[in-house]
């Protein structure tokens, strides 16, 4: 699978069609698989059955283009180059070139070029946020020990 880099986003139809058909799917994010039946004016009709992982994607994919957002779909063993990583995290290409030096993600270099695993990146970003949150939730709980008004 190759990883495009151009952003499409949705047109206005686009966006109306994905909001109808996320509420329409949204019905069967529980199921373990669906059988669809699509329908075609000029040959028999197709049968489709979607795992219950591949359901719950594209119900997130919908979600996001109804909301007018571009989506990109990337497998996780993609490599990445040290830009496409920073874009992921939303921080400099440098900042990323400290994070990578300082063995915060692991990479590994083609000639000169650092390239990262996909997997490696949401692996940090996942702990960064657990790191946030946890965090956040020591100062909410000071300011409730001092009385700050957070309750």
């Amino acid at each position: 699978m190759t990883v495009s880099n151009i952003a499409h986003l949705p047109t206005p139809q686009e966006t109306e069609d994905a909001k109808i058909t996320s509420r329409a799917l949204s019905k069967y994010a529980h199921n373990d698989r669906l059988h669809l039946k699509i329908a075609n004016q000029h040959q028999d009709p197709d049968d489709l059955i979607l795992p219950g992982y591949a359901i719950n994607l594209l119900l997130d994919i919908l979600t996001e283009m109804s909301k007018g957002n571009a989506i990109t779909v990337m497998p996780i063993h993609a490599e990445l180059t040290t830009q496409e990583a920073a874009e992921i995290l939303n921080v400099s290409r440098p900042h990323l070139v400290d994070l990578l030096e300082q063995g915060k993600i692991p990479f590994r270099k083609v000639g000169t070029h650092r390239r990262v695993l996909a997997k490696e990146v949401f692996d940090y970003k996942q702990r960064i946020d657990a790191d946030r949150l946890e965090a956040l939730a020591e100062l909410t709980s000071q300011a409730q020990e001092l009385g700050m008004g957070y309750e």
